[in-house]
Formats: structure tokens, C-alpha cells, sequence
């Protein structure tokens, strides 16, 4: 996922202007960032344009940004920190290498479709427990672009309903500490201050075949970044032998190639699903609900049927369900753990043929 291409020839056409118009503007995201305890590793600026923000941060903090102009202006204007080229939704650094970030008014020029797999990519980077501090522009509308009325005309913005922005960032895997909103403005900000989490985060976006729902990341799994991880599990032989995918524990190559999204009834990872809550299956519920409203699967599988009998009905088996979420339809398959001898590989790899079949 990238800038998005019309905005980013304004921002390079337009570069030194721009800089010059913003000259004194409000930095107080970057200390609020500092006050959280950051990582070990550097901290990054996403979108950092000429360095407002980087003049604020430590020596060695890190610029991303993918205008050139600004990237010129960045070296003169904080020579200690490092700029870099790059795009917010595929950011170049290792994963676990990043102690924080700051993202000011940058996320907003994706498409809404593309944040969750663009935070699941900022959620990549981060040290586990290291902060963000994340602002884009409250309202409801997709990507639109500014008019002649506009200083810098051209540009695209996104505009985000405070509910579904929170529910994006808990589906990345984030601890949201702090969220601000002023529904009573237009346009206003919403600032989110929030902390990764060792779990898992949604790889989903629009055009899903299949969305894959499992209860909860096991330890396991939010260690290796892979859903179903574990070595001895069996979703991933079964979805190979399905034919839902072509390559072995790859999340992000089985949505970007097959559609297949991956996500987590609950967030927070478990050495066992029995230490979730009623209450966490209540707002799992209720998320994935909301999630498939929006991305609309052409159909969603439950793994594991304790899951969902725990969360929706008590009395539910293995198949198609009477219950829909978000309008789309659900499967559900039994458990794909190496712990459950009930099932046969091939079993497997039938309900989800079935499921894909929707």
C-alpha cells in the first residue's frame, strides 16, 4: 500500500512551499510520544516531511517518507536523524526493530481499505510493548482530494469514524492506551496513543474470498508472526491441500494472492484459550461483526468449535451457520490444533473447501 499517487506529486511538486506555510506548527505529538517509554531501537517518523517533528525526537531517530523534496529539506533542517524513502504502507526496516513511532496526519492519505494491512505492517516493526502516537482526521468519507480553494490543491484524504479507527487499531494488534475525539467538530483529529502488543494483527482488506477467524493467537504464534503457527497444527497443511493457498505459513502472500484474510475472535494472545473471558468473546463478537460489514468476505470460517459455541451457540456443529456476521455468511470447522484427534488432515482440508466454495 502506498501514498496515494496524485497527493504525493502535489507534496513533491510543492515541497519547499509547503515547508514554508507550516513553519511554527503544533510539535506536541512528539513529546507526548517521549513521555510513553519508548524501545530500545530508534524511533520513526512516518511521513516525517522536512523534519518538523525529527527536530523534537532524539539524535538517531529515523525519517520515512516518500517525497525526495522533503527528504533534501529533512538534511538540513535535522542533519542527526536519517532519512529515508519509503512508503507508510510498506515500511523498509526489520521486524521488532523500531522503539517508536510517530505517524502525524500520514495514514489519512491511504485508502480506508489499505490501513489494516498498513498497520499490520507498522505492528511488524515495532518492538513488542514500544509506543505509537497516531493522528488522522475524524469524519466519514474515503479518499477524497481537496479543490482549487485548497492552498496545495489536489491532495487525497481519508476521513475516519472514530469506531471503526478504534477497531482498526485493536485488530492490528495494538493496545490503545489513549484515544481522543471530538465528534462535535468536523474534521478533527483523532489522536491514538498506543502500544504494540505480542499478538497477532489482522491481514485483511478488501476482495476476501475467505476470511479465517481463530479464537485467539497462541504465544506461539504471535512470536513467529504466523496464525495456526505451531508446528504440530494443521491449518496450513489443510489449506495447501484445499487449494486456498500455495505457499506454506505466509499470511500476507495468501490474502495479496489467493484472498484469503486471516484474523482472531480475541486479540490478546494466550498459552490457552481457556483463560478468555465471557466478556472477550462478547467484543470479539462484536468486532468481527462490524469488520466483515465493512471489508465484506464473500464468506468467514470460524476454526475451532468451542470458539464459537462459546460466543454465539452453545449447541452450534460443524458446517454452515444460522448466524451471519455482518451480513456475510459462516462456516464452521473444527479445530485445526494437533491436539484434536477427532479430525483427520483430509477432514480438514474438506470443511475448508466447503468454506471457500461460499
Amino acid at each position: 500500500m502506498s501514498l496515494d499517487r496524485a497527493t504525493a506529486a502535489v507534496y513533491e511538486a510543492n515541497a519547499l512551499e509547503w515547508t514554508e506555510a507550516r513553519d511554527g506548527k503544533d510539535v506536541s505529538a512528539a513529546a507526548r510520544l517521549m513521555t510513553r517509554a519508548p524501545g530500545r531501537g530508534p524511533i520513526l517518523d512516518v511521513g516525517c516531511g522536512p523534519g518538523f517533528f525529527l527536530a523534537e525526537l532524539p539524535d538517531g531517530s529515523v525519517g520515512l517518507d516518500p517525497t525526495a523534496g522533503f527528504l533534501e529539506l529533512l538534511a538540513d533542517r535535522v542533519p542527526n536523524a536519517l532519512g529515508v524513502r519509503g512508503e507508510a504502507g510498506a515500511l523498509p526496516f526489520r521486524s521488532e526493530s523500531i522503539g517508536g513511532v510517530l505517524a502525524n496526519h500520514v495514514y489519512q492519505h491511504l485508502h480506508r481499505h489499505d490501513l489494516p494491512m498498513a498497520f499490520a505492517d507498522l505492528h511488524r516493526v515495532l518492538e513488542i510493548d514500544a509506543p505509537a502516537e497516531i493522528v488522522v482526521f475524524g469524519g466519514d468519507s474515503e479518499l477524497t482530494y481537496t479543490d482549487a480553494t485548497d492552498s496545495f490543491p489536489g491532495r487525497g484524504y481519508s476521513f475516519w469514524p472514530a469506531d471503526r479507527f478504534h477497531d482498526v487499531l485493536v485488530g492490528a494488534g495494538f493496545e490503545i492506551e489513549q484515544f481522543k475525539s471530538r465528534p462535535d467538530e468536523e474534521s478533527s483529529p483523532l489522536i491514538a496513543g498506543v502500544r504494540r502488543s505480542r499478538t497477532l494483527p489482522d491481514i485483511v482488506g478488501p476482495d476476501m474470498r475467505l476470511l479465517v477467524c481463530g479464537l485467539n493467537p497462541s504465544v506461539y504464534s504471535a512470536d513467529v508472526a504466523v496464525g495456526f503457527g505451531r508446528p504440530g497444527n494443521r491449518f496450513w497443511p489443510a489449506a495447501l491441500a484445499a487449494g486456498l493457498v500455495t505457499l506454506d505459513r505466509d499470511p500476507r502472500h495468501a490474502y495479496t494472492h489467493h484472498g484469503m484474510g486471516m484474523t482472531d475472535l480475541v486479540k490478546r494472545a494466550t498459552p490457552r484459550a481457556d483463560e478468555l473471558s465471557k466478556d472477550e468473546y462478547a467484543d470479539g463478537v462484536g468486532r468481527l461483526d462490524r469488520l466483515c460489514a465493512w471489508l465484506q468476505p464473500e464468506a468467514v470460517c470460524m476454526v475451532g468449535l468451542a470458539g464459537w459455541r462459546a460466543a454465539v451457540n452453545r449447541r452450534a456443529l460443524a458446517g454452515w451457520q444460522k448466524q451471519h456476521l455482518g451480513g456475510r455468511p459462516v462456516y464452521l470447522m473444527p479445530s485445526t490444533s494437533g491436539l484434536n484427534a477427532h479430525s483427520s488432515l483430509d477432514e480438514l482440508a474438506n470443511h475448508l473447501r466447503e468454506a471457500s466454495a461460499a
